[in-house]
C-alpha cells in the first residue's frame, strides 16, 4: 500500500511533532531510567521508528496510568500511544490492530482459597485495580458481584491490596510474577481473566493517520521488529500478535 507520506505527516503530527504519550503503569511495554533519563521498551521502539520513518521529529510524554493517558487526550495532549483496545476508549481513539496480547489476572495471597480468576466474582470479594486501566475497564463491565476498589496508578493496586487486606489485586501477569517472586506470601492464579491487547493509537478523526498506523504495525509484526523488541527490553514472556490477515 502507497501512502502519500506528506499528507500522513500532517494527519498524524499536524504540530509538526509526533508528540507520543508512554504509558509507565505497564512496564512489559515501556520503562523509564531514572539514573540514565532513557525511555525504552517496546513502545518506545516503536514510536521512534515511526517518527524515523516518517523523517519527523518526536516528543515522548510519560504517564504513570493508562486512564491519565487517555484523560490527557481531552487537552489534546499527544498524537499517539499505545493503549489496550477497549470500546470505551474507541469512541475517541482509533486502534491499531494489536501487536501484543498480555494476561490479565489476579495477585492473591499464599492462604487464598482462590484457584481461578472466575471464582473471585462473588459479593464478598473485593479487587484493587488500577483506576481507568484495561482490566479495570475490563472488570467493571463483566463483574456481576465482586467489588473494585480503586488506586491511582497499577502499581498503586497492589499496594492498596495489601494495605487493605483485600482479596486480590488485578494487573498484567509478568509485573505481578515479579512482584510474586520477591514478596513473600503472595502468588498469583494460574489462569486469566482476560487478554489485554495492546495497540497504537491515534485521536479519532485522523483518518490518514489511523490507516498509516494500522499498516506500519503490520510491517512491524511481520518483519519481527515487535519480537525483537520485546526481546531487547527482557519482556520475553509477551505474546506478539499476528498480523492482520487482510493485509497480508
Amino acid at each position: 500500500m502507497e501512502f502519500d507520506l506528506a499528507a500522513v505527516r500532517k494527519d498524524i503530527a499536524p504540530q509538526g511533532e509526533l508528540r507520543v504519550a508512554i504509558n509507565l503503569g505497564n512496564p512489559v511495554l515501556a520503562k523509564f531510567s531514572e539514573k540514565t533519563q532513557v525511555f525504552s521498551g517496546v513502545s518506545v521502539a516503536l514510536a521512534n521508528a515511526l517518527a524515523n520513518e516518517l523523517g519527523i521529529s518526536i516528543s515522548l510524554t510519560a504517564y504513570d496510568a493508562a486512564g491519565k493517558v487517555f484523560a490527557a487526550l481531552e487537552e489534546g495532549a499527544w498524537d499517539l500511544a499505545f493503549l489496550a483496545i477497549e470500546p470505551v476508549r474507541a469512541e475517541k481513539i482509533s486502534f491499531s490492530s494489536p501487536y501484543v496480547c498480555i494476561d490479565g489476572t489476579y495477585l492473591v495471597k499464599t492462604e487464598s482459597k482462590f484457584q481461578r480468576a472466575s471464582a473471585l466474582d462473588t459479593g464478598s470479594c473485593r479487587i484493587a485495580v488500577g483506576k481507568g486501566a484495561a482490566y479495570d475497564l475490563f472488570l467493571s463491565r463483566t463483574l456481576k458481584n465482586a467489588e473494585l476498589v480503586r488506586a491511582s496508578t497499577s502499581a498503586g493496586a497492589v499496594d492498596t491490596f495489601l494495605e487493605l487486606g483485600l482479596d486480590a489485586a488485578a494487573g498484567v501477569r509478568q509485573p505481578l510474577a515479579r512482584f510474586a517472586k520477591t514478596t513473600a506470601g503472595v502468588r498469583v492464579l494460574s489462569d486469566n481473566f482476560t487478554e489485554i491487547r495492546q495497540a497504537m493509537a491515534v485521536p479519532k478523526g485522523r483518518p490518514v493517520a489511523a490507516q498509516y498506523v494500522q499498516n506500519f504495525i503490520n510491517r512491524c509484526l511481520q518483519s519481527g521488529f515487535v519480537a525483537k523488541a520485546l526481546d531487547d527490553s527482557g519482556e520475553r514472556d509477551a505474546r506478539v500478535a499476528k498480523p492482520t490477515v487482510s493485509e497480508l
